[in-house]
């Protein structure tokens, strides 16, 4: 599962804006994601994968509830161009995106990775958003981005390691603490240690209201809480095996005049070629 918004944004801020496709267009965003994309799947060799996306000119429930949410947010045009094409090429790879008004990238992941532990899988979650960190659990890791394209992986014990609290405890934690890139204020007073200590004392949120704690911004809090919690009941596409179609995707990064993303796309689908021609059990003329 990967958050592509989070690394189609990163791709976008670090690479240079000379990068280009055809029609001099920008092209930084698609190819930083893309290479990410493929060295995930070289890596992880995954049954199937699923990208998730924001959809940036619908509101969610979250920007209704509080008028403040992520506000002052603003994209360059040359990102948001790229932020439409990257679902066509992750298709074309073919893989699975999801994407729908009223939800946000972090939504899909989320039930994408309970409906594979329902079914017995395990569950990598790739993003550069913290918030992921409550999925965090036996059957699902944290693929997360830390320099120089290295990705530390996230399971229960480095959550704890790094916020002194279990996963499930993440959204409480955040409304305590707050949240300052959504503008989340927090509870007056508690930062990262404070949130941490309460958790660890009461448990959760609602222990820690009902001990009193906090009565004057009690609503505000709970709020903050269904803010930072990811919906596992966002709608999903299909996630069955997958094999993919990575000469369809060379062929539309041809189109686009990106020729050395294109032969590295050549490249991993012949070497899956050749893979899968080993696999196969030699017929009886053969032996």
């Amino acid at each position: 599962m990967i958050d592509g918004d989070s690394f189609a944004h990163r791709a976008y801020h670090a690479l240079p804006k000379t990068i280009r496709r055809d029609g001099d267009r920008p092209a930084g965003a698609i190819l930083g994601f893309a290479n990410r994309l493929l060295q995930l799947y070289r890596t992880e060799r995954p049954r199937a994968v699923l990208v998730g996306w924001d959809t940036l000119e619908a509101e969610t429930y979250r920007h209704a509830a509080f008028a403040d949410y992520q506000s002052g947010r603003e994209f360059d045009d040359e990102l948001v161009e790229q932020l439409h094409l990257l679902p066509k090429f992750v298709a074309a790879c073919g893989f699975a995106n999801a994407k729908r008004p009223g939800y946000e990238a972090d939504d899909f992941l989320a039930a994408a990775a309970a409906a594979e532990e329902r079914r017995g899988g395990t569950v990598l979650v790739a993003s550069g958003d913290r918030d992921t960190f409550q999925l965090a659990s036996d059957k699902t890791t944290i693929l997360y981005p830390v320099r120089a394209g290295e990705m530390a992986r996230i399971g229960p014990a480095e959550v704890r390691a790094r916020y002194g609290v279990e996963p499930k405890q993440v959204p409480d934690f955040i409304a305590l603490r707050g949240d300052p890139s959504d503008k989340l204020p927090g509870a007056p007073g508690v930062g990262a240690t404070g949130a941490a200590s309460l958790l660890q004392k009461h448990g959760s949120l609602a222990a820690i209201l009902k001990a009193g704690r906090f009565a004057r911004w009690a609503d505000d809090l709970r709020l903050y809480r269904a803010i930072a919690t990811m919906d596992k009941k966002a709608p999903l596409p299909s996630l069955a095996r997958q094999r993919p179609t990575f000469a369809k995707a060379a062929a539309l990064a041809r189109k686009w005049q990106l020729v050395q993303l294109a032969g590295r796309l050549e490249e991993l689908d012949a070497a899956i070629e050749r893979a899968d021609t080993r696999a196969k059990p030699q017929s009886l003329a053969e032996k």
